[in-house]
C-alpha cells in the first residue's frame, strides 16, 4: 500500500516541458495553508525527501537532493542567501 501511494504521489521535479523547477527557495506571494511542519514527504522523479521533523536547513538540503539535477546550482545559491 505505501509504495503504491507513492507512486501516485510522484510529482515530476520540472514544470514548463522543463524550462522550471517545482522546487523553489521561496513562494513569492502566494497563500500557503499547511504549514511546512506538516508536510512529511515530497516525492521527485529523483527521490523522496523525508522532512519530517528536520531544521529549516535540513528539510532545504533534503529537498535539493530530489531537485533536478539542472537545476540543484542554482537553487543551492539561492537557499544560502535566503
Amino acid at each position: 500500500m505505501e509504495r503504491r501511494l507513492l507512486q501516485e504521489g510522484v510529482r515530476s521535479s520540472t514544470a514548463g516541458g522543463g524550462k522550471y523547477s517545482r522546487i523553489v527557495p521561496k513562494l513569492d506571494d502566494a497563500v500557503i495553508t499547511t504549514p511546512g511542519t506538516l508536510v512529511g514527504y515530497v516525492v521527485t522523479e529523483y527521490g523522496v525527501a523525508d522532512l519530517r521533523g528536520k531544521p529549516l536547513m535540513a528539510r532545504a538540503e533534503a529537498l535539493l537532493r530530489i531537485a533536478h539535477p539542472s537545476f540543484q546550482d542554482d537553487l543551492s545559491q539561492r537557499a544560502a542567501v535566503t
